[in-house]
């Protein structure tokens, strides 16, 4: 199956990176050097070529190069699904000291609408230390989690996901008042409904293909998962027209503005839908199972839906590894080598010690990261 791939990146005025450029030419690139040299910002920097707010979920002015005058800008030259293509994305210097920034997106230097766009050349998918909290932490973090998935493989998810999300704060702000208008009201918690199966829906296809790709992973070193949604729009989403679901939904927020105005929030719907996962050799929540155990199985569901991705788009993703391979004892850290080379995607992988990456070096470029600076350590692919 083809990949994507970037065969030149380059950074201006991007968090450490006054201006850097890599060429590239290999599937794995590894990025090497100490904590806090930089190398999470260059893979950061590629998830801005996404729908999104980029893997650190950062706003735009902190991705600013602190000694710029706020303006940045990331740019590659890709091989994609439609070829060849410059896609770069980036914010102008700030009109006035309080002015709001507004990211810029465009493809062979010509503007698109949106990063939104950018999907039709590249799809992205990432791991990064921040999600090893993942099973254990909030719901809003699994959601947030299960957006990312979505959004891989249908890039309008994120403005259906932003439009609920604003219709919801237009609904609590009605029901603050203490007339609120009801015709007003009406519909609003139509557009709620409308856009809530929608997006939930989204959700609840992406969970069923991704526990598919799941039972059909050959590779058993990292372990197998049980996903589901929990929710009752979910629940009921496969055996229900959407229309008779939204009906229902609509019919709750309705029943439940009293209580939705004293608790100053919307208390039912997709908002609140969590993901459970189990931990298939033991059958118990992820959250129960053991600190290496839960990096296991997050890897397995990342490396199954780089899978989906491609199944579905027909090219792989590029995947961002940061810091994955540094808990990994030899065994799971070369099962993971293997099952990267199979899905035949470009992978990006940091860690602050080259040894680890010792059996890949000869088939990667592997890259020196120092503040400010990156460069050329080996090129294994040339090498060879």
């Amino acid at each position: 199956m083809p990949e994507t791939r970037i065969r030149r990146l380059t950074l201006s005025n991007f968090r450490s990176y006054h201006a850097a450029q890599i060429d590239l030419g290999a599937e794995l690139v590894v990025l090497t050097g100490p904590n806090g040299a930089g190398k999470t910002n260059l893979i950061e920097a590629i998830s801005f070529l996404a729908p999104g707010r980029g893997l650190r979920r950062a706003t735009l002015e902190d991705v600013a190069f602190s000694e710029g005058n706020g303006a940045w800008a990331v740019s590659a030259d890709v091989e994609g699904a439609l070829g060849l293509a410059t896609l770069g994305t980036g914010i102008e210097p700030p009109a006035t000291e309080h002015a709001a920034a507004a990211r810029k997106c465009r493809i062979d230097r010509e503007p698109v609408s949106s990063a939104t766009a950018f999907a039709d050349h590249l799809r992205v998918v990432w791991l990064t230390p921040a999600m090893d909290q993942l099973f254990a932490g909030p719901a809003s973090e699994r959601r947030r989690f299960l957006d990312r998935l979505v959004l891989a493989v249908d890039a309008e998810h994120s403005s259906r996901v932003s439009a609920l999300e604003r219709a919801l704060r237009s609904r609590n702000r009605l029901l603050e008042e203490q007339r609120p208008d009801l015709h007003w009201l009406d519909a609003i918690e139509h557009e709620t409904a409308e856009l809530g199966i929608a997006v939930a829906a989204l959700r609840a296809e992406t969970v069923r293909r991704l526990q598919g790709a799941l039972k059909t992973r050959k590779d058993k070193t990292f372990p197998s998962a049980e996903i589901s949604l929990d929710g009752w729009i979910e629940r009921l989403l496969p055996d229900h027209p959407a229309s008779e679901i939204e009906d229902r939904y609509r019919a709750v927020l309705r029943d439940n503005r009293s209580r939705d105005a004293a608790a100053g929030r919307t208390t039912d719907g997709p908002q609140l839908t969590d993901l459970d996962v189990l931990y298939g050799p033991k059958g118990i929540a992820a959250d129960r199972a053991s600190t290496g155990e839960q990096k296991a199985l997050l890897i397995g569901l990342i490396l199954a839906h780089a899978s989906l991705v491609a199944e579905m788009t027909g090219y792989a993703p590029l995947l961002l590894l940061d810091e994955v391979i540094a808990h990994l004892d030899p065994g799971r850290r070369a099962a993971l080598f293997d099952a990267l080379a199979a899905l035949a995607a470009q992978v990006w992988m940091t860690g602050a010690d080259p040894a680890p990456f010792a059996d890949v070096a000869s088939r990667a470029q592997v890259f020196a990261v120092s503040p400010g600076r990156v460069s050329l350590a080996r090129d294994g692919a040339r090498d060879a």
